[in-house]
């Protein structure tokens, strides 16, 4: 595949239409020729007063005795919560749930972004301090799949206690770089991938860009996510305007995820705000 155009204001639009269903080619181009303008420079700090405010949301990745102790197993070490970050990309997320204490996995189905991933741990771990630990908790692991998000296969003796599910993911510029007609598999694989005591956490995105535009990314609301995530794998009906038709009238499908809570949180990615600062991205979060 040749070299983006990187002076084209329209190239991810243009890439993934030329792509057609070669999507992983297509990432692996653009991450080799240094073009990833969905890569935020650093982790999301919504996610992290969420993980640090909202305990009634999202429980700690590592439980305490009565001392204020990190529960052990049998063979000393911390038990500790599981958490997915899918479309990682350089990492950044993956290690701010590794600083909160969750082993956490880092998957992307591009081996150079994952290649990226990497390089920065290894920048970051290489400054002083390096990872720290975000409250009174040990870090927790990270390790990193080049793997189809779709894939049955990926997951198998990962997550809690190897089920190949997780008590965490966390999406973000995930479900936008997927074309309309993929969502209800994104949805299915999330309700599949999520354990049962688990959360899912979206801090969806782009909420200011119409749904009737052409992605990626593709613009997203919260109303697209509960039709998504309430009826995991079936194809919701779209408006002209790409806004979807809601079914309140249909129960939720088998798997289906229930949003607990959405909240506009008080920072996000500039990426993600309106010119006057305030912030234009939700965040929502599920459960079974």
């Amino acid at each position: 595949m040749a070299a983006p155009d990187t002076s084209n204001p329209s190239i991810l639009r243009d890439t993934f239409a030329a792509a057609g269903h070669d999507q992983k080619t297509a990432w692996d181009n653009l991450y080799r020729h240094d073009f990833h303008p969905w890569d935020r420079g650093g982790p999301s700090v919504a996610l992290a007063d969420l993980l640090a405010q909202r305990h009634d949301l999202v429980v700690p990745a590592q439980d305490v005795d009565r001392r204020g102790n990190p529960l052990r197993d049998d063979a000393g070490g911390v038990v500790r919560r599981t958490a997915l970050v899918p479309g990682c990309g350089r990492g950044h997320d993956v290690l701010l749930l590794k600083a909160f204490g969750y082993d956490v996995v880092g998957l992307d189905c591009s081996a150079d972004g994952i290649r990226r991933a990497k390089e920065n741990v290894a920048a970051l771990e290489a400054t002083p301090g390096g990872v720290k630990p975000q409250g009174d908790v040990q870090l927790g692991q990270e390790s990193w799949v080049v793997a189809d998000f779709f894939a049955q296969d990926w997951s198998k003796g990962l997550g809690t206690d190897g089920s190949g599910t997780f008590d965490l993911i966390y999406d973000y510029t995930f479900l936008c770089a997927l074309p309309p007609n993929i969502r209800p598999q994104w949805a299915k694989r999330m309700s599949e991938l999520v354990s049962h005591d688990g959360r899912l956490v979206c801090l969806e995105f782009p909420s200011g860009k119409p749904l009737s535009e052409q992605g990626p990314p593709w613009g997203l609301n919260p109303e697209v996510y509960e039709e998504l995530l309430s009826h995991p794998g079936h194809e919701p009906s779209y408006h002209a305007d790409g806004t979807v038709i809601e079914t309140h009238d249909v129960k939720p499908t088998d798997g289906a995820l229930h949003r607990i809570s959405l909240i506009k949180p008080e920072r996000t990615h500039k990426a993600g705000m309106n010119e006057d600062g305030s912030v234009r991205d939700f965040i929502s979060v599920w459960s079974r």
